[in-house]
């Protein structure tokens, strides 16, 4: 992978823990605004949409550039759909960025491996 890779990834990780987070408070306000006054749900809910359609756009962007397989594309699209699945993207996603750019280095300090 290259640094563009690693930076899509980054993009990707690091809109994926606000997105998890602004779920779990969205399903605080919903609860909230049934048993009580408050309702705060337009307002999370905007937040929480922003910031989903931010995780669907760096998803298929680190799609592109790290040519995953299917099904670790469609596990990085699940876990943006579970409550706290941003949080295990997150994990996953700080490993592969890691990686990818110690093999950019690598390849640019002419190390290969053998």
């Amino acid at each position: 992978m290259d640094l563009k890779t690693a930076t899509a990834l980054r993009r990707l990780r690091l809109v994926s823990g606000p997105e998890a987070i602004s779920f779990l408070l969205l399903l605080v306000c919903s609860v909230l605004k049934r048993t009580t006054d408050f309702n705060a749900v337009p307002v999370m809910g905007m937040v929480h949409g922003v910031l989903f359609v931010l995780y669907v756009i760096f998803w298929a962007d680190a799609w592109n550039r790290a040519k995953w397989p299917l099904k670790t594309a469609a596990l990085y699209f699940v876990l943006s759909v579970l409550p706290t699945g941003g949080f295990f993207a997150d994990r996953r996603l700080k490993r592969e960025a890691e990686n990818a750019v110690i093999a950019s280095r690598a390849r640019q300090e002419g190390v290969v491996n053998a």
